[in-house]
């Protein structure tokens, strides 16, 4: 799946993917518990969101819609 999350990256931002802190960065998430890291093989890793991370992910939701909507919402 790393390589699946590098092309999502790619897929969803404008900016170019720094592979030198990727892994770096994924390693950091795992290590706050909001993903785990699993092998596939020897050269291949997966990761999985783990439900502290779904619960992290979901109260940036929640604040963004409300602070950033409501941001948008007055500038109409």
């Amino acid at each position: 799946m790393s390589s699946t999350v590098s092309h999502r990256s790619r897929q969803s931002s404008t900016n170019e993917i720094h592979h030198g802190r990727l892994y770096p960065n994924l390693d950091d998430v795992v290590d706050k518990g909001l993903v785990e890291k699993g092998e596939v093989d020897k050269r291949t890793n997966y990761y999985t969101i783990t439900a502290r991370g779904r619960r992290e992910l979901e109260a940036r939701r929640e604040w963004e819609n409300q602070y950033v909507g409501e941001l948008l919402s007055s500038s109409k």
